[in-house]
C-alpha cells in the first residue's frame, strides 16, 4: 500500500481514502504573473508520482491544482495591498488578465514538457469570489474572524490549534516572512481574508459585504478546494515553503470554517538549490524549461534528475547534474526505444512490480532507478524483454523511455552550411569544414559521418556544453603551485564588450615589462564577449578564457580565476576600470611587504561596520573590489571566497576583513594610474533589486564581522557616503 510522509503528525502513514477507491488531491499552483521555474515544478513532478502511484493502487485520482491570478506571493504583498500580478500588467503595459493567462499557457506547456499529467481542474482565483467571501461569513458567524472597517481578519487566538502544522507556538509566531506590521490587527498572527481596497486600486477588485476589495492569499486555495473536493480531502501537497504561513493558515480557516478536519495528508517536497542557494528570482539562479532546451537539455532530464534523491531531500541543481542526469536518461532510452516482440511479459511485469513497491514507499525514487539500471545491466535478460520491462516501468515514472535517445535535426537555414560542410570535406579542405561544422552546432545540429553518408541530429547538452565551465571545482586548483607570472589579472564579464575590450587593451598596453597572465570568466555573457576574446589584437596578452554555462555568483566566478591562477599576485578589475600607466611595479611593491594583505585604488573606513565611507587616507578598513590586489598565497592561507556572495557588493569588503582577521593591513594606493568608467553591473540592474541584493550580502558580511569591532581601525571615517 502507499504510504506517504504526513507534515501534520509527522510520520509515515498509509493512504486511506475517505471514499474507497477515489482519491482527492489539492496542490498549490502557481501564481500566474512570471514564468514557472523548475524549483517550482520539482513540487509538481512530487505531485506527479503520487497520482501515478494511487493510480497503481488502482484508484481513481481527482486532482485538482489551483491558479492564483490575484497575485499574493506573500502575505505581506496583501498587508501592504500589493498585486504582483497587477504590477506585471501594468509595467508590460497590457491588462491584469492577458499577463495571467500568457503565463498561465506558459505554465501548461511547461507541465506538458516535464511529462506531468494534468489536474482535472485548473480554477483560477479570479472565477471564485464568491465562493470566498462565502467562506469568510461562516468564519465571521463562528466567530474567528474580525472587521477592521473594510477589511476582514482571521483571529488566530481565537482558533486553539493555529500552529499544529508547522509546530510553532502562538509565542513564536510571526506575521509571516518579512511581513509589515499592521496596526489593525488583533496578533501579529492574525492574517487578511479580505482586504479593503486603497482608494486609487481599480483593478482586480470586487465588491463585497464589506465594500470594494480583494482576497487575501490564503483564502483563496480553501475556497477552491471546497468547490471542486468537498470540505474533506485526502491529500494537499505543496512545498516546504508552503507549510508556514499558507498551508498554516488554510488549514485554520479550512476546519474552522466546517468543524472537521480538512486534509487527511499533508505531503511537501523540499526545495530545489541552485548552486548551493535556493532556487527564487530574488537570488538570481532561476531557471525554466526553456532555458533547459535552450542550452540542449530534453526536460525529461530534470525529471530524472529529481528522481535520483528523495522528495523530502534538498537537491542542488547544476547543469553538470543535469547533464549527467540526460546521460542516464539515454542509456535507458537506447534500450526502452527498439522493438519488444517476442518479449518475455513475466519478467517485465516483475520489474514494474518492483518499481510500483519503491514507490509506494514514501516515493523512494532512486531505489526505483537503482532497479531500471540494474535490469538494464542484466546479461540474462534479452533486448526485446528489457525494452518491454523498461517502458512498463515507466508508466509509473514518466521518463519516456519509448523514446529515441536523440532526434533528427528539423529543417532549416543550417542546410546551407552542411551542404558547404560536404563540399568541404570532398575537397579535403577541412579546416573549412571544421569552421562549418562549429556553424552547425551554434544552429543546434550536429553532422555524424560514416563510410557513405553523414546524417544530421539535434545537438544535445553534451555537445553543446563542450568546453563550458559550470562550477570553480571543474578548475585545476595551482594554488600550492609555483609562480609562473609576476601578477594574474582576474575579469570578469557579464556582457558589455566594448568595456572589455578597452579593459584588456589598457592591461596590454601597460605590461611594464612584467609577467603578467590575464585570467577573464566569460559569465553567460553570449558571443558578443567571446568574439572579444578571440580578437587578434590581444594575442600578445597571456590570456585564458573561461566561458561559464551560466550566470555564476560574483564569488564563484571569480574563484574560477583563483584557482586557475599562476601569479605571485593576483590583481582583480572590474570592466570598468582603465589602466592608463604602469599599475604592476607599485602593487608589486606594495604587496612586498609581508604586513599588507590588500591593496587598490579606492579603499573605505567604517567606524559601526553599518555605515562605510570612501577614505583618502593610506591605510583603510577595505579596499573596493573594482581595482584589489593581493598575493596569491593569501588564498592558501584564507581560503576562497565566500561564494554565498552572488552579488559583488560587500564580497571586496568581507574578503578585506578576513585579511584583516589574520593581522593585515590594508593599503590605498591613490597614485594608481587607473580611470574608473561607468560601472555597467550597478548602472544597468534595476534600483530596486541591486538594493535588495546589496542588503543581502550587507546582511552576510554584517553577521560574520559585528562582533569584531577591534579590526576597525581607530579615528573617525570621512563624511563621504560609501555604500
Amino acid at each position: 500500500m502507499l504510504r506517504l510522509y504526513d507534515t501534520l503528525t509527522r510520520e509515515l502513514r498509509e493512504i486511506q481514502p475517505l471514499t474507497q477507491g477515489r482519491l482527492t488531491m489539492y496542490s498549490c499552483g502557481p501564481t500566474v504573473y512570471r514564468s514557472v521555474h523548475i524549483g517550482n515544478l520539482r513540487t509538481y513532478l512530487m505531485a506527479d508520482w503520487i497520482k501515478r502511484a494511487a493510480r497503481a493502487q488502482g484508484w481513481e485520482v481527482f486532482h485538482v491544482k489551483n491558479i492564483t491570478d490575484v497575485g499574493h506571493m506573500r502575505q505581506e504583498m496583501a498587508e501592504r495591498g500589493g498585486d504582483k500580478v497587477i504590477a506585471a500588467a501594468l509595467a508590460a503595459g497590457r491588462t491584469p488578465r492577458e499577463i495571467a493567462q500568457e503565463f498561465e499557457d506558459e505554465f501548461h506547456r511547461a507541465e506538458m514538457a516535464m511529462g506531468i499529467e494534468p489536474a482535472d481542474v485548473f480554477p483560477r482565483a479570479t472565477d471564485h469570489i464568491p465562493q470566498m467571501l462565502t467562506l469568510i461569513d461562516r468564519l465571521l458567524r463562528r466567530g474567528l474572524a474580525y472587521r477592521v472597517e473594510g477589511t476582514v481578519y482571521f483571529d488566530s487566538a481565537a482558533y486553539s490549534d493555529y500552529g499544529q502544522l508547522s509546530g510553532n507556538t502562538m509565542g513564536q509566531l510571526q506575521m509571516g516572512v518579512e511581513a509589515e506590521a499592521d496596526p489593525a490587527k488583533h496578533e501579529p498572527a492574525d492574517f487578511t481574508l479580505w482586504r479593503e481596497a486603497d482608494a486609487g486600486r481599480q483593478l482586480m477588485v470586487w465588491d463585497s459585504p464589506y465594500g470594494m476589495g480583494f482576497p487575501g492569499w490564503h483564502i483563496e486555495c480553501s475556497a477552491m478546494s471546497m468547490a471542486y473536493l468537498g470540505e474533506r480531502i485526502d491529500i494537499h501537497t505543496g512545498g516546504v515553503d508552503n507549510i508556514f504561513p499558507h498551508h498554516e493558515d488554510e488549514l485554520a480557516q479550512s476546519q474552522g470554517a466546517t468543524g472537521q478536519p480538512f486534509v487527511q495528508q499533508w505531503v511537501h517536497g523540499q526545495h530545489l538549490l541552485a548552486d548551493g542557494i535556493k532556487m527564487a528570482k530574488s537570488s538570481g539562479n532561476v531557471y525554466t524549461v526553456d532555458d533547459l532546451v535552450q542550452r540542449g537539455f530534453d526536460p525529461l532530464s530534470f525529471r530524472f534528475l529529481c528522481a535520483t534523491v528523495r522528495y523530502r531531500t534538498r537537491l542542488n541543481f547544476t547543469l553538470s547534474s543535469l547533464e549527467a542526469a540526460e546521460r542516464g536518461l539515454q542509456r535507458l532510452r537506447r534500450l526502452g526505444c527498439i522493438s519488444t516482440a517476442g518479449a518475455d511479459h513475466e519478467v517485465a511485469q516483475q520489474l514494474r512490480a518492483r518499481i510500483q513497491s519503491s514507490l509506494e514507499d514514501n516515493l523512494n525514487l532512486p531505489r526505483a532507478l537503482a532497479d531500471l539500471f540494474q535490469f538494464a545491466r542484466d546479461g540474462r535478460v534479452g533486448a526485446a524483454t528489457k525494452a518491454l520491462g523498461l517502458r512498463e516501468a515507466d508508466q509509473l515514472l514518466g521518463l519516456g523511455l519509448d523514446r529515441p535517445p536523440s532526434q533528427p535535426a528539423l529543417e532549416g537555414p543550417w542546410v546551407s552550411s552542411a551542404q558547404s560542410r560536404e563540399r568541404c570535406r570532398d575537397a579535403r579542405a577541412f579546416t573549412e569544414a571544421d569552421r562549418e561544422r562549429k556553424v552547425l552546432l551554434t544552429a543546434g545540429v550536429v553532422p555524424e559521418d560514416s563510410a557513405d553518408r553523414t546524417t544530421y541530429r539535434r545537438a544535445t547538452a553534451s555537445d553543446l556544453r563542450s568546453g563550458l565551465v559550470s562550477s570553480p571545482l571543474q578548475i585545476a586548483d595551482q594554488r600550492g603551485q609555483p609562480d609562473h607570472f609576476d601578477i594574474s589579472v582576474s575579469i570578469v564579464t557579464a556582457g558589455y564588450p566594448d568595456d572589455l575590450r578597452r579593459c584588456l587593451h589598457s592591461v596590454k598596453s601597460h605590461l611594464a615589462g612584467h609577467r603578467v597572465e590575464v585570467l577573464v570568466v566569460d559569465n553567460d555573457a553570449g558571443p558578443a564577449c567571446a568574439a572579444v576574446l578571440a580578437e587578434t589584437g590581444l594575442s600578445s596578452l597571456n590570456l585564458r578564457a573561461f566561458r561559464a554555462d551560466h550566470r555564476l555568483g560574483e564569488a564563484a566566478a571569480r574563484n574560477i580565476t583563483i584557482r586557475a591562477a599562476r601569479g605571485e599576485a593576483l590583481l582583480i578589475l572590474d570592466t570598468g576600470v582603465e589602466l592608463v600607466g604602469d599599475c604592476f611595479s607599485p602593487i608589486l611593491e606594495a604587496l612586498a611587504n609581508p604586513a599588507v594583505g590588500a591593496v587598490g585604488r579606492w579603499g573605505a573606513r567604517s567606524s559601526d561596520m553599518r555605515d562605510f565611507f570612501d577614505s583618502e587616507e593610506l591605510e583603510v578598513d577595505a579596499i573596493d573590489g573594482y581595482c584589489l590586489a593581493l598575493t596569491r598565497q593569501r588564498f592558501t592561507e584564507l581560503g576562497l571566497l565566500d561564494e554565498r556572495f552572488r552579488f559583488y557588493r560587500m564580497l571586496d569588503f568581507n574578503l578585506c576583513f578576513t585579511l584583516r582577521s589574520a593581522g593585515l593591513t590594508q593599503l590605498r594606493l591613490p597614485e594608481l594610474p587607473i580611470v574608473m568608467h561607468e560601472h555597467r553591473g550597478w548602472e544597468d540592474t534595476d534600483p530596486d533589486e541591486r538594493e535588495r541584493l546589496s542588503k543581502l550580502n550587507f546582511r552576510r558580511f554584517y553577521e560574520r564581522w559585528h562582533h569584531r569591532p577591534d579590526l576597525l581601525r581607530a579615528g573617525h571615517p570621512e563624511s563621504s557616503s560609501h555604500r
